[in-house]
């Protein structure tokens, strides 16, 4: 292949650099695989490449209520197959799919709509953890399909400052944390 201009093979190489980043990424959701990761939070539902998976307390039945801007922030799992896979510890009777707005289908777990968050960069991170944006709460989940309510707490010594988690947070006994949704 011969190129014109000297950036032509440049733009070239940054053109495929794109679109193979852009078919890993859509790869690694497309059967919407569901595993457990042990966190500083405690075991939690994680994507197939590790990314720690969210319940949005606004999200009443297994319909989602997250779109526009909220998906761009909180981006649905998405699959492709009908009964997404499931990892170790993960409970295959509790995950299922609901149809988006778009007809796109979304991965549930106990009903839950599952979210990923646009600021977990790392397999582990749980960035979004007991954020309210959008009218609502965002939980990391347990495999019982139960959010997990521990706060994260920034803790100051000796003038630095390290972030970590609380302990003192309680795992709620019911899906949604303070009731709602009217389902197991």
């Amino acid at each position: 292949m011969r190129f014109g201009k000297p950036g032509t093979l440049l733009v070239f190489v940054l053109v495929f650099v794109i679109g193979v980043g852009a078919a890993y990424a859509h790869r690694s959701t497309a059967n919407g695989t569901v595993n457990l990761r042990a966190t500083p939070l405690g075991k939690v539902l994680v994507s197939a490449n590790g990314r720690a998976l969210y319940l949005f307390r606004r999200d009443k039945t297994t319909k989602s209520t997250c779109y526009g801007t909220c998906a761009t922030d909180w981006p649905p799992l998405l699959t492709k197959v009908a009964k997404p896979a499931v990892g170790t510890g993960v409970k295959a009777s509790l995950v299922g799919t609901t149809q988006r707005k778009d007809g796109k289908r979304q991965v549930t777990y106990r009903g839950h709509p599952l979210y990923r968050f646009f600021l977990d960069k790392r397999a582990g991170q749980t960035k979004g953890q007991g954020q309210d944006f959008f009218g609502g709460k965002w939980y990391v989940m347990n495999a019982k399909g139960l959010a997990i309510v521990k706060a994260a707490t920034t803790t100051t010594t000796s003038g630095s400052t390290t972030s970590g988690t609380t302990t003192s947070g309680t795992t709620t006994t019911s899906p949604y944390p303070g009731g709602g949704g009217g389902y197991p």
